[in-house]
């Protein structure tokens, strides 16, 4: 049975097929949308296999074992067979910036990163808190969910892009076509993706800082951790596709003065996670 998280997770995917097909619609007609459905399935589809190795190449991780990192090793394991979840595979990227990420289909197919930064910036009691969390997101399934929402926001940006050009010149010249709603479509309809994608992302981002508490049993570490995780991001940057932004515990780009991807924050606010989690 879904639950109220759920439900909203599925609205706002089917939300994002739907911009996909309609643009379609609007470029191309009937055929268009047949072709734009037949396209989210193959992106979802791609997401689902490929999701963890696009994620762990974009972030330039590399695996780790327990002899070079045992405490990372020894926090992972206790928070599994808690959590009674299968070991995920452990990685460790060379930013200096202070995040974290999780990735995978499912928790059979699983994979935790953590920054260089991370491991030298946050005690253990952080440390725990943080990948607490990033575990909650594995049990949840919520990578595989971010991932697909991804790839069809991406897609929409791209068709916008095409169907706008086309409505500035002329693409389509049937008795049907109307220049100006395939213009006001490709114009809105990234906005609408992106909305509806940064919705999904903090509803998951809420919901994974509760299980992390409940799990570790209080929400003050991990607190702790993201007021320093939030300081240290905006004034370390990090060399990282904003597509694959929303993937991290905090916004990896928050110190960009200037990026598109700001006007929709893919994360809630940390003061406002800090404050529900000591809360709790």
């Amino acid at each position: 049975m879904l639950n109220k998280n759920n439900l909203k997770t599925v609205v706002m995917l089917a939300g994002l097929a739907g911009l996909l097909i309609l643009i379609g619609g609007q470029f191309g007609g009937r055929s268009g949308a047949t072709i734009m459905f037949m396209i989210s399935l193959v992106m979802v589809g791609s997401s689902y296999w490929f999701s963890d190795k696009l994620a762990i190449k974009a972030a330039r991780a590399v695996p780790v074992t327990e002899v070079e990192m045992p405490e990372y090793y020894a926090i992972v394991h206790e928070l599994t067979r808690a959590a009674g979840l299968p070991m995920p595979r452990l990685y460790v990227t060379p930013d200096a910036q202070p995040n974290a990420f999780a990735t995978g289909r499912n928790p059979e197919h699983a994979a935790v990163a953590v920054t260089r930064g991370l491991v030298d910036l946050c005690d253990r009691d952080e440390l725990r808190g943080v990948l607490a969390h990033e575990l909650s997101h594995v049990a949840h399934r919520d990578i595989l969910i971010g991932s697909v929402a991804a790839a069809v926001a991406t897609a929409i940006m791209y068709l916008a892009t095409m169907a706008q050009w086309a409505a500035i010149f002329g693409g389509r010249r049937d008795e049907d076509s109307n220049p100006l709603a395939l213009l006001a479509m490709a114009m809105l309809a990234p906005t609408a993706a992106g909305l509806l994608q940064m919705a999904l992302s903090r509803s998951r981002e809420f919901e994974a800082d509760r299980s992390a508490a409940r799990l570790i049993g209080t929400g003050e570490p991990l607190a702790r951790a993201l007021l320093k995780l939030e300081s240290y991001a905006k004034a370390i940057p990090m060399n990282i596709d904003p597509a694959h932004a929303s993937a991290f515990i905090i916004n990896p780009l928050t110190g960009r003065k200037a990026n598109f991807s700001n006007l929709f924050r893919t994360h809630p606010s940390t003061e406002e996670r800090i404050a529900r989690l000591r809360a709790l």
